[in-house]
């Protein structure tokens, strides 16, 4: 059974989602619809790769995965699709796929076939190309190579041998506060020694904890997430209220 799943931007009170879904049924009847999500910020591009980032390795391979973010159709708007790791992707070319994937080889990129103007053409062109690939026909044969894509540089993370210069790029369901540094620069930078994570004016948190009931009800705590990045929380509580942080502020990691 062919799986597709859509991140979009939507939100879910309008009948954008459902009309896509409904596009979908028509051409792919047998095809397995899952959302991700449909509550990415309006046009955040960021926040709509990071999301379908680590959340497309745990479905199989072969899988479509619709982004429908930021879909503004500006002058030369196009759709297109890539291939990558086994999994299917379709998104505007906003810098979005560039976020997702440092580099994309040319084979791998094609350019969906252009939709007659209308007030909602990321429904039409989606339904299309999911369709051409869920009954079987190849890649090769959804459009043209896409060319070169719409490049976005993602913020990354300052690294000297005794800091780390992060910056907030995520806030969750539970405001629960995700930043730019893996586990793995982590280590490399700390090595075992003690570290103080700074974030604005709030006291320094010195040591990792492995869950968030390591410490008690309502006091903050920094551990590393589910997908390797490191997590600033309040167990219990919203972190980013009660300590006034937001995308885009810095965090920094001083080794001692």
């Amino acid at each position: 059974m062919q799986v597709i799943t859509l991140t979009t931007d939507f939100g879910v009170q309008d009948y954008y989602a459902g009309a896509l879904k409904g596009a979908l049924m028509r051409q792919c009847p047998e095809a397995r619809l899952v959302d991700i999500s449909h509550a990415i910020k309006p046009f955040d591009i960021v926040q709509g790769a990071f999301v379908v980032q680590n959340a497309y390795p745990e479905f199989p391979t072969g899988t479509i995965h619709l982004i429908g973010v930021n879909c503004v159709y500006a002058k030369n708007f196009r759709f297109v699709a890539i291939r990558q790791n086994g999994h299917f992707f379709m998104a505007p070319d906003n810098g979005l796929l560039a976020l997702l994937f440092e580099q994309v080889p040319e084979p791998d990129t094609r350019l969906l076939p252009e939709i007659q103007p209308v007030h909602y053409p990321v429904k039409q062109a989606f339904a299309a190309a999911a369709g051409h690939l869920a009954s079987g026909k190849t890649f090769e044969t959804l459009g043209e190579a896409a060319g070169p894509l719409l490049q976005r540089i993602g913020l990354q993370p300052v690294i000297t041998p005794t800091r780390i210069r992060g910056t907030i790029v995520q806030v969750d369901n539970f405001e629960n506060v995700i930043v730019n540094i893996r586990r793995e620069t982590f280590e490399k930078v700390v090595q075992n020694r003690s570290f103080s994570l700074y974030f604005k004016r709030n006291d320094p948190l010195t040591q990792l904890s492995g869950q968030y009931c390591d410490v008690p009800v309502g006091e903050p705590l920094c551990l590393f997430n589910s997908a390797g990045f490191l997590e600033i929380a309040v167990n219990m509580g919203k972190a980013a209220t009660l300590l006034g942080l937001k995308v885009e502020d810095v965090v920094e990691v001083v080794v001692e």
